[in-house]
């Protein structure tokens, strides 16, 4: 289904609204969850709020493709493709490195109450914006945009898998799930990245 310019134009501001209400939560996310990790000993809470720094940027790229209108430079949505991967390389590497080193040295994540509570209130409003944003991006078929929406998705998913790894810890004490869930996310991270690498050259070659 096709939309007029009219309707493009607003679901193109609302996809520019999704993306600036995701930077707002991820810059909050970064200084609340590092706080929260670092007064309960943390390093999946300090891990989390570090990793949503990389979601800032790929949100900040999607805000600057959607500005260029409805039919942007390909070159531009090369460029917002290539970036946006690297922000999903960037997530795997840093889940993978934080991962390892956990397992490595036997880190036990420490117990906060308050960051279970506000992980449990990110993972609702993550999936809540990524559903929001796939639906945008179909309507205005933003590959970029919608590339982003699986970004945030993984980043309610990292809520989830360090929810449940804090309670396993403090029911079983498996100390090592934490870092499991995490290199598990880290593997979907590395897929998408590929995937937007190969949507940057499909770009290339249909120019």
């Amino acid at each position: 289904m096709t939309t007029t310019q009219t309707d493009h134009n607003a679901l193109q501001r609302r996809g520019i609204c999704l993306e600036w209400a995701t930077t707002g939560w991820n810059l909050m996310e970064v200084f609340v969850t590092i706080g929260l990790g670092l007064a309960a000993g943390s390093l999946a809470l300090v891990a989390f709020g570090l990793s949503s720094m990389i979601e800032v940027f790929a949100s900040t790229v999607v805000i600057w493709h959607l500005r260029e209108g409805r039919n942007p430079a390909p070159h531009r949505t090369r460029l917002a493709f290539k970036l946006i991967s690297t922000a999903f390389f960037a997530l795997a590497v840093f889940l993978f490195v934080t991962s390892i080193r956990s397992l490595i040295l036997g880190l036990h994540p420490g117990e906060s109450p308050l960051g279970i509570a506000y992980l449990a209130l990110t993972a609702v409003v993550m999936f809540t914006l990524a559903g929001f944003k796939r639906r945008t991006a179909r309507s205005i078929v933003s590959g970029p945009l919608e590339a982003e929406a699986r970004m945030t998705f993984l980043d309610g998913c990292l809520c989830i898998g360090i929810l449940v790894a804090l309670g396993v810890n403090i029911l079983f004490e498996f100390w090592w799930a934490d870092a499991v869930a995490a290199l598990g996310i880290g593997m979907f991270a590395a897929r998408e990245g590929l995937e937007s690498l190969q949507n940057s050259r499909d770009t290339f070659r249909n120019t």
